[in-house]
């Protein structure tokens, strides 16, 4: 499975810079790429053309590949450290404090301050957002004790997996509560993307998927509960402070970069946890590359499907996410907590 994904993917990525409201045929697109290459060519092709692939269609496709990966592989960590087949990203409050972040930007400060550093302040403002949301959630967890010894990890000093997963929940609300008194500009918008945002995704994203992906050990070992995967020498406090961070980190630029799109960190992940199992090596590697091929999909629908116009790629994933949801609710061996 992981080295089909491995080779559909530049299937999909050359699929993704054909497809559009203007369509490139095969060959134009292939002397594009060709004259990106340092060699001396003599390939023909339109210029309007040269300029939407160079310009739109390949920082758009490489983005929503990162964007896809990391909420997909994001998510399988989640599953992982929660236990819980139906944890995500967002269930620690990251996704909604990053928006809450974009909204605040957005509607205090784009006004007379629009970039810093070269970025956008929506983008600043989102990251900044998640994170805070994140240090929020796991610094209060870490004071709170838990008494019911029938919440898992929770008569373990350190930050407790339960109480993080109920005051993520609390963040959640909060911020959504705050978020629809601002006008939010940049939400479940379009792709919008430029090489800028490629080199953010290169360096937050790309160590964060590595980094993950290495952790899968750990995380097949905390699939026997905390106490046991401390008696096997796991450092679960280090481990758990880790994989929270990084998800703060690359989720928290997703939604900086490319707006709140949902069910991806939910759907890809727990998709391949019914084909593969709970093994964490395959399933970390099926949810970046798989995660990738899904919003690309996504992304080529959200162009096409009323062109000229085009969708929120966030209806899509919506769209396609929502059944499979209620999908999951309805197995009867489902188990929510383990």
């Amino acid at each position: 499975m992981p080295s089909f994904l491995i080779l559909l993917t530049p299937f999909i990525l050359f699929l993704s810079l054909c497809v559009g409201t203007i369509h490139i045929n095969v060959d134009e697109v292939w002397s594009v790429l060709i004259n990106l290459m340092p060699i001396q060519t003599s390939l023909d092709f339109s210029q309007t053309n040269k300029l939407i692939i160079e310009e739109l269609r390949i920082p758009r496709t490489v983005l929503a590949w990162f964007v896809g990966a990391t909420l997909a592989v994001t998510g399988a960590a989640m599953q992982g450290l929660f236990r819980n087949p139906l944890a995500d990203p967002s269930i620690i409050g990251v996704t909604s404090g990053a928006s809450l972040g974009a909204s605040v930007a957005a509607v205090l400060m784009n006004s007379f301050l629009p970039s810093l550093f070269g970025l956008s302040i929506v983008v600043i403002g989102s990251f900044l957002g998640g994170l805070a949301a994140v240090i929020l959630v796991y610094k209060l967890s870490s004071s709170v004790t838990f008494q019911y010894t029938s919440i898992p990890f929770s008569s373990f000093r350190g930050a407790s997996v339960a109480t993080m997963l109920l005051l993520g929940i609390a963040i959640t609300a909060f911020a959504g509560a705050l978020n629809s008194t601002l006008i939010y500009i940049s939400d479940n918008e379009t792709l919008r993307a430029n090489y800028q945002h490629i080199i953010i995704a290169l360096v937050v994203m790309m160590p964060s998927l590595i980094i993950l992906f290495n952790l899968y050990k750990s995380l097949d070992v905390l699939l026997l509960g905390e106490s046991e995967a401390q008696l096997l020498g796991v450092n679960t406090k280090i481990i758990k402070l880790l994989i929270i961070s990084l998800v703060a980190l690359s989720v928290s630029t997703s939604v900086a970069l490319a707006g709140v799109i949902g069910f991806v960190g939910l759907l890809v992940p727990h998709f391949f946890r019914l084909i593969l199992g709970p093994n964490h090596r395959d399933l970390m590697l099926c949810s970046i590359f798989g995660g990738g091929i899904f919003l690309i999909i996504a992304d080529i629908l959200s162009r096409i499907l009323i062109s000229p116009s085009e969708l929120p790629i966030g209806i899509i994933t919506a769209i396609i996410g929502a059944p499979f949801f209620i999908i999951i609710l309805r197995q009867p061996k489902l188990k929510i907590m383990e």
